[in-house]
Formats: structure tokens, C-alpha cells, sequence
């Protein structure tokens, strides 16, 4: 076979070959400082195949995690550790632990109460009372319950050598574990080096002694613990003062006081507000003949998706009117629609201002994760103590659950717009209200849509939460359901709420292409 017919891919023994195994070794021996004569022939040996390749490394599998944090490999090195802690827990149980201090425990608890009732039995024999059969009988049984106990505490003893051989059969397997992945592991952490030189490279003293430190105070901590249980307060219960709390507490209700008694004005022209716009979509969904409504939904349901999503939209609305949950799923959208729409006002131009200003997202991103994150009886409390109780109030739960997504998704969308696009409209004399309206919005629709169905969404999942505080409609059929254990009410709720969403879904998103 002439050179000519050789694969420039399968000759090792070119020059451009050889410079670049070259440049690989000495690569390897930046990276990793120690013995690198033996990671240049292991990375060799892993590189050369694209599957997993075991090799021996008996300083990682001899220090376990803390050759894995040392090199930085933090996500095998906490697993690691995890395992490593339950078999030398299991180890220090066997060997030294008091297996048997709960039964020991109980017997001393019960015997409290033994010698109570054996006093009793005592002084009923000596008064000659009619319940000496009773204490007779309440005595023998603690006898007898010590008795179980106590051979329970005898077998729990007998059971250390067991326990010592799972622990040690455990940590043999971890470190034979250990000792064939972290080559493998390493050479991964390398390649990712050989593209990013920011990436930790060699093994720092200060590493290894962080890592050691580290390791040991978990690993001797979790065997302290579980051997000695109950032996040292410190690790059982977290160091406090109730006194903490009680403070803490009262700081916040002070907090919430001043604010109420400093704000009411302003809140109270916000309820004004809210309750304005509720009571007018009240007025128009729930006072305004049924079929009006359900004429104006399929038609709207039939312009935006299509004609049979229009027929099932029709079905859902029978199942609503039949059932006699017409007035209350009315009710619930004039909530959902006064949050929602608030949600969309206030969320589409704060997406619009925040999505070319990145430190200004920075800034309130924290706060939509707040929002989102807290659970909503949490968020209730002060909302109650600002609005009192009632539909503004359910109002505000539902704008704080679930205002986010339509900022996120605006902020998405106008950033998913392409750069080139833009140039191409300003290079022909596009101004910023035209840039907006004409190329950005249009590009971005499809994101900010997504948001408002995720709005519409998340506030119709607060139904039944909001209805706790004052929110009529289909969620106080479902917590009537809850209180009573009407299963059926609950459930025929429940579908009437979810072919709301439906419905909504469904004319948010369209079903046109």
C-alpha cells in the first residue's frame, strides 16, 4: 500500500501526529503537576476509546473524596463522601455504637411507671380495695413489656459483627469504585481544561487540606452521631434560643404595623381600583344572560383555534351550566380576569423596559423568584393585613403567584430577537418606536403569548387557595367539598375548573398555525 493511501487520520506516525501527541503530553503534565507519566499513558488508554475505559488509581481510591475534591471534582467527590460516611457509620455502629440506648430508654421510661403501679398495688392490698385485680394486671403487663423489650435490646446487641461486616463490605466496594472512575473522571475534567485554562488544574495544599478538613469533620460528625445517638446535644439539635424567634416575630408584626398604619390611604385606593375593575367584569360575565356569554366564548373559542375546538368549548360550557356551576365559573374568570389582566399590564412593558437593561433584570429577578418560590399561605398573611379579606385581597394572592411569567417570557422573547434583524431595520431609518412595534414585538409574540398563558395558567391554580380568603366561585365549591369529604362535589368542581383553563388556553394560544 502506498502513503498515498493511508488515512491522514489513522497515521500515527506523521509529523502532524507526533506534534500533537506531543503537545497532548505536555498538556497532561500541566494539568495534572503529580506522576505524570502515569496519567499521559491512562488518559492514552481512555482517550483511545469512546466508551467507558476503567483504570486503577490506588491514591484515589486510598483517600476516596479527598482526592476527588483535591482535583476539583466535586460532583464524585460529595457522592463519595455520602457513601463513604454511611459504611464508616455502619463500621463505628458495629464496633462501638450502643446499639441497644432506644430499647434501654424505653425500659427505663416504662419502668418509671411500673414502680408507680406497683405502689398503687401495693397500698390496694393493704386498703383491701376492689381493684387489685386491675393494678395485678397492669403491673404484669409492664413486666411483660420489659421483658420484650428488653430481648429486643439483647438481639439489637448481637447484631454489631453484622452490621461492622455490611459497613466494611460497603467501603471496599466505594473505593474499588473510586479507584476505576477517577481516571476517567479526570481526563473529562481535562479536556474541559484543554478549552477553558480558568478551569483548577493540578492539586493545591490549600485544596487538599480543605478537603481533608472537610471530609473528616462530616465523616466523624454522622459516626458520633449515629453511634452515641442522643450522647451530644449539639449534633441532634440545632444551637438556638427561643427568645430568637419571639424577637424575630415581634420585629416583623411591628414592621407590618407601621406599614399598615402608614400606607392605608394608598392601599386603600388600590382595593378602590381592583374592586372597580372586578365588579365591572362581574357585571358583564355573571349579570349578563348566559347565553350571551356562552354565544360571545364559542365564537371567540371558533375565531382563535378553530371549529371543533369551538364544539368542545361548547360541550364544557353545557357540562358548567347543567351541573349548576354557570354563576360560579362566571364569578372565578371575573377574578381570574382582573388578575390576569392587571398581571399583563403591569408584566409585558416591565418585560419590554427590563429586557435591554440587564442589571435592572438582575435586580428584580430575585424578586420573581420570590414570588414564585414562597408558598402562597405564606404571602397571604401580610396581603390580608394590607387589603383585609376578601376579592381585592384574592386579587393580589393571585397577581403575586402568578404575574411572573409573562415578565420572564417578554424578557425572553425581545432578547430571542435577532441582532441582524434589527441592524437591517435601523440601517433603513427604523426610529425606536418603530423598532419596538414593527420588529421586535412582532419577532417576540410567540414568547410573550407563551407568558400570558402561563399567567392565565398559574392564576387559575390559586382558585382554590384564593377562595380561603374571601374569593367566591369554583374554588369555594371545591373547599366546600374539602371541609365536608364530598368527594363528588369536589370532582365535578375540579373538571369545571380545568375546562376553564381549557377554554382559555385554547383562545390565548389559538390552534392556527
Amino acid at each position: 500500500m502506498s502513503t498515498s493511501d493511508v488515512n491522514p487520520l489513522d497515521d500515527t506516525e506523521s509529523e502532524a501526529a507526533l506534534a500533537y501527541a506531543e503537545e497532548r503530553r505536555e498538556n497532561i503534565r500541566a494539568f495534572v503537576r503529580t506522576n505524570p507519566d502515569y496519567y499521559i499513558r491512562n488518559f492514552d488508554k481512555i482517550g483511545a476509546s469512546s466508551r467507558f475505559t476503567p483504570t486503577l488509581n490506588l491514591m484515589a481510591g486510598l483517600f476516596g473524596p479527598v482526592w476527588f475534591g483535591a482535583r476539583g471534582l466535586w460532583s464524585w467527590a460529595l457522592p463519595f463522601l455520602i457513601l463513604e460516611t454511611i459504611a464508616f457509620v455502619q463500621l463505628a455502629r458495629g464496633l462501638f455504637g450502643d446499639l441497644a440506648a432506644d430499647a434501654m430508654a424505653r425500659i427505663a421510661s416504662i419502668e418509671g411507671t411500673l414502680d408507680l403501679r406497683r405502689q398503687q398495688l401495693a397500698a390496694a392490698i393493704e386498703n383491701n380495695s376492689d381493684k387489685i385485680d386491675v393494678y395485678r394486671r397492669t403491673v404484669e403487663s409492664l413486666e411483660d413489656n420489659i421483658g420484650g423489650i428488653r430481648a429486643e435490646a439483647e438481639a439489637l446487641a448481637a447484631e454489631g459483627p453484622s452490621i461492622v461486616l455490611t459497613g466494611l463490605f460497603l467501603l471496599l466496594i466505594v473505593k474499588a469504585l473510586q479507584s476505576q472512575v477517577a481516571n476517567w473522571a479526570l481526563e473529562a475534567r481535562f479536556s474541559e481544561w484543554l478549552s477553558d485554562r480558568s478551569i483548577r488544574s493540578a492539586m493545591p495544599m490549600s485544596q487538599i487540606v480543605f478537603s481533608a478538613i472537610f471530609m473528616a469533620l462530616i465523616v466523624a460528625a454522622a459516626m458520633i452521631h449515629y453511634s452515641f445517638p442522643g450522647r451530644f446535644s449539639l449534633l441532634s439539635q440545632f444551637p438556638t434560643d427561643p427568645n430568637i424567634r419571639l424577637t424575630s416575630i415581634t420585629w416583623v408584626e411591628d414592621f407590618i404595623a407601621w406599614c399598615v398604619r402608614n400606607s392605608e390611604a394608598f392601599f386603600d385606593g388600590l382595593t378602590f381600583a381592583i374592586r372597580a375593575l372586578l365588579d365591572a367584569l362581574e357585571i358583564i360575565l355573571v349579570q349578563t344572560p348566559w347565553i350571551v356569554i356562552a354565544s360571545l366564548i364559542i365564537l371567540l373559542t371558533w375565531l382563535t383555534a378553530g371549529v371543533s375546538t369551538a364544539i368542545y368549548s361548547g360541550a364544557f360550557l353545557a357540562y358548567m351550566g347543567l351541573l349548576g356551576f354557570w354563576e360560579g365559573a362566571m364569578t372565578t374568570l371575573a377574578l381570574l380576569g382582573t388578575a390576569a389582566c392587571l398581571s399583563i399590564v403591569i408584566g409585558i412593558p416591565l418585560g419590554m423596559f427590563a429586557a435591554r437593561r440587564p442589571r435592572f433584570y438582575a435586580f428584580i429577578q430575585p424578586i420573581m423568584d420570590f414570588m414564585q418560590t414562597m408558598p402562597a399561605f405564606v404571602f397571604m398573611v401580610p396581603v390580608i393585613a394590607f387589603f383585609g379579606v376578601g376579592k381585592p385581597a384574592a386579587v393580589v394572592v393571585t397577581m403575586i403567584f402568578g404575574g411572573t411569567p409573562v415578565v420572564r417570557l417578554t424578557v425572553l422573547g425581545l432578547r430571542g430577537v435577532p441582532e441582524s434583524v434589527r441592524e437591517a431595520a435601523i440601517s433603513f431609518g427604523a426610529n425606536k418606536w418603530y423598532l419596538l412595534t414593527k420588529v421586535d414585538l412582532p419577532l417576540a409574540s410567540p414568547s410573550i403569548r407563551a407568558g400570558i398563558n402561563q399567567t392565565i395558567m398559574l392564576s387559575l391554580a390559586m382558585v382554590v387557595v384564593a377562595s380561603l380568603i374571601g374569593a367566591k366561585g369554583l374554588g369555594e365549591d371545591v373547599l366546600e367539598a374539602l371541609q365536608y369529604a364530598n368527594v363528588g362535589q369536589g370532582i365535578l368542581a375540579g373538571f369545571a375548573i380545568l375546562f376553564c383553563a381549557m377554554i382559555l388556553d385554547r383562545i390565548v394560544q389559538g390552534g392556527r398555525k
